[in-house]
């Protein structure tokens, strides 16, 4: 879900129409009919809107909503060519760290004077979901649609079995010198190929059966279930303030620090050597046995309990040096391509996919915690009706202890730049000092 863009950027410019309502085509009684597509990416999430579509349908009999799921990568380098080419669906599940270059290329349509018109609350939602999606020229941009956060999902046999309780894993802490009580669990939880564990003489590093913590990647430039929930503990930030920063921190020493700590884990042989993470999917891995702990996005909830045969706890993410844990708080919202000929009824539709009707049966369904704060509610029960208990998950939000995707212009280069350089760093073939570097190109960007 939160992997890189891809090589694809946005390349063209759309000369719009302006209508009253900010853009795309004018408002007719054939925009408010007929068939509109909608895309989205979570597969785990597609029986949840497919139930939505058939719902409104019933309520709009004269529009039809097509649903077209497809995987993270292939989805953006799609839809990018679809905005170039003008064949992009009516109406797509945006992200945070897409939506401000799309707005500034003029592809998406600004929704204000119908979120007024219709009375849309959007108080109802959690808070500050709303306002994300109010772009730096003041247009909104999107109703909001869910919410996540990172937890640590681990294999309750293999925690057993290391005499590690759940207890132990609700109060880890972690700092970037030792890794704190963090490290000596992972370290614990790695066996070798021989049932040596990483933290007794004779394991050998280079043949490991179970990694104390799975790997989803290097992290690019976000590192949202990678190692921002870390890297956030320490006072550090991505950028000088969010949302709209101009200026990136990746030469902090705090940041270079953490990441050297991070790095060192694969060295160590607590977690996976990057390049043997290239096409698994870490969850998939956590299926197979081969991770003890995944740290992972809320959004993951579902896939995970779904194995058969492993029992899955979720833990909090690690408190760290300042005395509080720390997680990304990522919304995704709806959003409607400017060039739509179907502009009314993708209005109605990207409406009704925030509202209550739809939130309520994606709560239902226990994958995903939809934006509404009621339907987020429901959402907790439908999970712990399951047995699932994800505290870990809502504590973040109650307690305060998120903070923002980190939301600027030129993401899609900031991630060109700064994927090779996590890499690199992650993969152990350059030192953290060498994101120094990249942040000067990364800011360069913005001047």
């Amino acid at each position: 879900m939160k992997k890189t863009l891809g090589a694809v950027a946005v390349a063209a410019t759309v000369a719009l129409s302006l209508s009253a309502c900010g853009g795309g085509s004018s408002s007719s009684a054939e925009s408010a009919k007929g068939e509109i597509s909608y895309w989205l990416w979570d597969a785990n999430q597609l029986p949840a809107y497919q139930q939505c579509a058939d719902d409104f349908t019933k309520a709009n009999p004269d529009i039809k909503v097509k649903i077209t799921q497809r995987g993270w990568d292939d989805y953006w380098s799609t839809l990018t060519n679809g905005f170039v080419g003008g064949t992009a669906p009516d109406v797509f599940t945006n992200h945070l760290g897409r939506y401000g270059e799309l707005a500034a290329n003029k592809q998406l349509l600004p929704i204000d004077d119908a979120v007024e018109k219709d009375n849309v609350d959007l108080t109802a939602y959690n808070e500050g979901l709303a306002d994300l999606w109010v772009g730096q020229d003041g247009k909104r941009y999107g109703l909001p649609k869910d919410w996540d956060t990172i937890g640590l999902f681990y294999n309750k046999a293999m925690l057993a079995s290391a005499g590690i309780t759940e207890d132990q894993m609700k109060d880890l802490t972690w700092n970037p010198e030792d890794g704190g009580s963090y490290e000596k669990v992972i370290a614990h939880l790695t066996v070798d190929k021989n049932g040596k564990r990483g933290d007794e003489a004779g394991f050998d590093k280079n043949n490991v059966a179970v990694y104390g913590l799975g790997l989803n990647g290097g992290g690019d430039s976000s590192g949202q279930t990678e190692w921002s929930y870390l890297t956030n503990t320490t006072g550090w930030s991505h950028t000088d303030k969010n949302p709209w920063g101009t200026h990136y921190n990746y030469d902090d020493p705090k940041f270079q620090e953490s990441m050297g700590w991070f790095a060192g884990l694969a060295q160590k042989g607590y977690m996976p050597k990057l390049e043997t993470t290239v096409g698994a999917a870490m969850a998939d891995t956590f299926a197979a046995g081969k991770s003890a702990i995944n740290a992972h996005g809320s959004w993951m909830t579902g896939q995970y309990i779904s194995y058969k045969g492993i029992e899955v706890g979720i833990a909090p993410t690690p408190v760290g040096p300042e005395g509080e844990r720390a997680s990304m708080f990522n919304g995704l919202a709806d959003s409607i391509w400017a060039g739509t000929k179907k502009k009314d009824a993708s209005i109605k539709w990207v409406e009704y996919l925030a509202s209550a009707d739809c939130q309520d049966v994606v709560a239902s369904k226990a994958v995903v915690f939809p934006a509404l704060k009621t339907s987020s509610d429901k959402a907790a029960e439908a999970f712990k009706a399951k047995g699932v208990d994800v505290t870990a998950f809502t504590e973040h939000v109650k307690n305060k202890t998120t903070f923002l995707y980190p939301i600027t212009d030129n993401t899609a280069k900031v991630k060109g730049i700064m994927e090779p350089a996590m890499d690199a760093v992650v993969s152990g073939k350059a030192p953290a000092s060498s994101l120094t570097q990249a942040n000067e190109q990364v800011n360069a960007l913005f001047k």
